[in-house]
Formats: C-alpha cells, sequence, structure tokens
C-alpha cells in the first residue's frame, strides 16, 4: 500500500486534542487495510516526527435514522479505522497549520 493512501485524515475531536496536550497522541483516521508499520511509516514521512507506538482500533457502523415527509428513512454510516500515534519526547504535530 502506498504511504500516502495510508492516512486519510486527523480526528480533531475534544478528547483527540486533551491527548495531544498531555500524552503526545495524535488521533488519525486510516484505511482499513493500513497496517501498524505503513501506518508508522507514513506518519514519519509526512510529518517528520519520530514514532514511538500506534495503537488502532476498528470503529463500528452505526445505525442512523430520520423522519421525513416521505417516510421513516434508515441508513448506516460507514465502519473505518483509526490509529492513535504517540509521537517522541518533545516532539510535536501541527495539525492546525493546513486550515
Amino acid at each position: 500500500m502506498k504511504l500516502s493512501e495510508v492516512l486519510i485524515k486527523p480526528i480533531l475531536t475534544e478528547k483527540a486534542n486533551g491527548q495531544q496536550e498531555k500524552l503526545r497522541r495524535y488521533a488519525f483516521k486510516v484505511a482499513r487495510k493500513a497496517n501498524k508499520l505503513e501506518i508508522k511509516k507514513a506518519v514519519e514521512s509526512f510529518y517528520g516526527v519520530t514514532v514511538m507506538d500506534v495503537n488502532t482500533a476498528v470503529v463500528p457502523a452505526k445505525t442512523k435514522s430520520r423522519s421525513t415527509k416521505s417516510g421513516f428513512i434508515v441508513g448506516r454510516k460507514p465502519a473505518y479505522k483509526k490509529a492513535m500515534v504517540t509521537v517522541a519526547e518533545g516532539e510535536t504535530i501541527d495539525l492546525y497549520s493546513t486550515i
């Protein structure tokens, strides 16, 4: 798998921001087929940091429903894989530079 296909986008939530400040841990949405070694290489090459640890989790799909004039619509949000990447002491990733 190409390194450009591994990382999809960073996860910017309140919980993820708290972990960035306290634990130097950054969350990314990654490709489902990516393994920990590929994720580590991709983060190191794109952000220029030393990765100490990579934890992954597959977030399950969720059922969403809403009521409209034409009736009740039921759908599913897709499942995705997320990676929590811990960087070395004293290093940071600036995720807000491209906004």
